[in-house]
């Protein structure tokens, strides 16, 4: 079995990022971009992305993704469509078990991203209003057209979903922050800006049970935990702010992270096994944005191809 130079796991801006910078540098690197994982990462659910530099007009997720792609197989990218089930870091060069794959690499940089948290209430599904007015990122999605000036409400109770809440005041009508206790679990000082602000209104006690509309959100329906009551309410938004889960469960605990799972990098991408770097959301539990992902890539191949010359290879 030929051993690779370099092996990247996952897609997205990230992944891809890091292959187009790998394969400039001559290192001919070999991406499993994921199957059931879904190959391009968060973007490939995201319809109008706007925020990307170099697209004042926007551009959508999928096309974006592509476009990411397509500039890494012309360099000479090779992609592998499908997951990693595995992989081996105890020895070098190390081992990458994909559903079909099995291939070995003296370096290998992670790029599979976190997934956002989502709860099963109806009308939130990939079928349904997924990404038509309900998503799980406020400052990706809150500007677009059709939350401004309309009631905007947000699922959770912690500093990030304040914060989202907080972001969503400047396009929305009124953010409804939807919370199950009877107080947040948010930082003392951020609780204390939601209450105080004057577009905001908790809903202490409550959960949305329901989603409707028609080509997009236009309904909520909110049940009161304490009374049973459930209301009817005019909505254009739901946000889940419930937190995200990185993508290393295949990973089996060979490489450190924190409390919350997050691969914890060092000197730029380095994770806690020499040769092994990471990018994107699967290291980012803070800005989680697809230019940020992008430039993680970047220094992860820049990162990869100075440490495969250390050590002779690259």
């Amino acid at each position: 079995m030929e051993t690779e130079q370099l092996v990247i796991i996952g897609s997205g801006p990230a992944g891809f990022c890091a292959a187009i910078y790998a394969a400039r540098a001559n290192l001919s690197p070999l991406v499993f971009e994921g199957f059931l994982s879904g190959p391009g990462g968060q973007l490939m659910t995201t319809t109008d992305v706007e925020n990307y530099p170099g697209f004042p007009k926007g551009i959508l997720g999928p096309e974006l993704m592509q476009e990411f792609k397509n500039q890494a197989l012309r360099f000479g990218t090779r992609i592998l469509t499908e997951d990693v089930v595995s992989v081996d870091l105890s020895q070098r060069p190390f081992t990458i078990k994909g559903e079909k794959t099995e291939v070995k690499a003296h370096a290998i940089i992670i790029a599979t991203g976190a997934s956002a948290k989502r709860l099963e209430i109806e009308g939130a599904g990939d079928d349904q209003f997924w990404q038509k007015g309900v998503t799980a990122c406020a400052v990706c999605d809150g500007a677009a057209p059709l939350f401004r000036n309309q009631p905007l409400y947000v699922i959770g109770g912690g500093d990030s979903a304040v914060e989202e809440a907080i972001f969503l005041t400047k396009f929305g009508s009124r953010v409804f922050l939807v919370h199950r206790r009877d107080q947040l679990r948010a930082s003392k000082i951020m609780a204390e800006r939601a209450l105080k602000h004057p577009k905001i209104e908790i809903l202490w006690n409550q959960a949305i049970e329901k989603i409707g509309g028609d080509t997009v959100v236009r309904k909520v329906w909110v049940k009161n935990l304490v009374t049973g009551e459930v209301q009817e309410r005019d909505a254009a938004g739901v946000f889940f702010a419930i937190g995200h889960q990185p993508n290393t469960g295949f990973l089996q605990g060979q490489l450190q992270t924190n409390e919350t799972g997050y691969l914890i990098v060092e000197r730029g991408t380095h994770t806690s096994v020499e040769g092994v770097f990471a990018c994107g959301d699967v290291q980012d539990w803070i800005y989680r944005q697809a230019v940020t992902a992008a430039g993680t890539g970047c220094m992860a191949a820049l990162d990869a191809e100075k440490w495969l010359v250390e050590q002779g290879i690259g």
